[in-house]
């Protein structure tokens, strides 16, 4: 089982700390936000829309995020190489939360 520090986040909601953990990280929900908007991309496409995300930092994140089952992975057996990224069900039923997160910094950002 995986372990992270929001585990003891709140000990009467555990689904607090997993939430937490599944999309913690400073990329995790942009990785998200691009899936979900873009749809199916490959890698140095999602690279370039992330900035300034190094190749190792990208590669780590997609990997737990398809541990996770969040992210799937497609790979092409062509040369050059083909791997394509997008979201799974369970990957997708994150986009109203990133709706509504980017709702909330609407109404709450100081102008």
């Amino acid at each position: 089982m995986k372990t992270s520090i929001f585990d003891g986040a709140d000990n009467q909601e555990p689904f607090f700390g997993y939430t937490l953990s599944i999309i913690s990280g400073k990329w995790k929900l942009l990785i998200i936000y691009h899936l979900s908007k873009n749809g199916t991309v490959r890698y140095n496409e999602l690279q370039r829309m992330l900035g300034k995300i190094t190749y190792k930092t990208l590669s780590s994140a997609l990997k737990e995020m398809q541990s996770d089952g969040l992210v799937h992975r497609e790979e092409y057996p062509q040369i050059p190489p083909k791997v394509e990224y997008s979201l799974t069900e369970k990957g997708q039923t994150l986009w109203p939360l990133i709706q509504e997160m980017c709702k909330w910094g609407e109404h709450n950002k100081e102008h």
